[in-house]
């Protein structure tokens, strides 16, 4: 038995967010712009036929989750598997300071390596406990169910590189806002098991240089199936979630 298909959310916004310092997995909790972000989230996914929820325990996923689960009227369970890629001696830290502190290494992980040295979790590393995670939920789910897995920006994007069979430094998928969400679906018949439908879309709370799917389809009176760009790059026909209908 397997899922239809994973909605992979990234928590709403913390203090460390806000002030770009590297989070990891210090427990942060969401600040109260985080908190409206993962409520405006909720309103959108709350109705998307989700089946289940599982979340990261650290404390700014859980919380996500415990919003959407209110919304989806779905309890929340925790696996630490979804945790943040560890970023050692650099959580807590600016950019600013990682780059005066450890020149060397800051320079190595903006090309794409992994710094050695301070205890950061290698991406293929990260990737790995991240996706092996996302196929025992997947797996432990009844065929046709939609599970939400509430979790953080670089272990979504790592995860579904893994599952996707990508590697550990493929980085066309970019980043993640906060409540932010991708979805992957079954890929029946085909290699890889698993293929991409949408990434990075959500509601906005705050300013950002971009509008999202979600504001674009806003601003249409008609609001029923809405044009989403897929992994493929061409137009899919999907909800304003990117999830799948069942």
């Amino acid at each position: 038995m397997t899922a239809r298909a994973l909605v992979l959310l990234r928590h709403g916004q913390t203090d460390y967010n806000h002030a770009m310092r590297m989070q990891g997995q210090i427990d942060i909790p969401l600040n109260d712009t985080g908190r409206q972000q993962a409520e405006r989230a909720a309103e959108v996914l709350g109705g998307a036929d989700l089946t289940r929820i599982v979340s990261s325990d650290l404390s700014r996923a859980l919380e996500t989750a415990q919003i959407l689960g209110r919304a989806a009227g779905l309890d929340v369970t925790t696996d630490e598997g979804f945790r943040e890629r560890g970023f050692g001696l650099w959580e807590g830290h600016t950019h600013e300071e990682l780059q005066a502190g450890w020149p060397e290494q800051y320079d190595h992980w903006r090309a794409g390596r992994d710094p050695e040295g301070i205890g950061v979790e290698s991406r293929a590393g990260a990737g790995e406990r991240v996706g092996l995670a996302l196929r025992a939920v997947a797996e432990a789910a009844d065929d046709g169910e939609i599970v939400a897995v509430v979790a953080h920006g670089a272990a979504i994007t790592l995860g579904i590189a893994h599952i996707l069979d990508m590697g550990a430094h493929s980085y066309w998928l970019g980043g993640m806002g906060n409540c932010h969400w991708s979805v992957v679906a079954q890929n029946p018949g085909r290699e890889p098991a698993w293929r991409l439908g949408v990434h990075n879309i959500g509601v906005d709370l705050v300013p950002r240089p971009h509008r999202t799917i979600l504001d674009r389809a806003s601003e249409t009176k008609d609001h029923g199936d809405q044009q989403v760009t897929g992994g493929s790059g061409r137009p899919t026909q999907a909800d304003q979630t990117g999830v799948p209908g069942r």
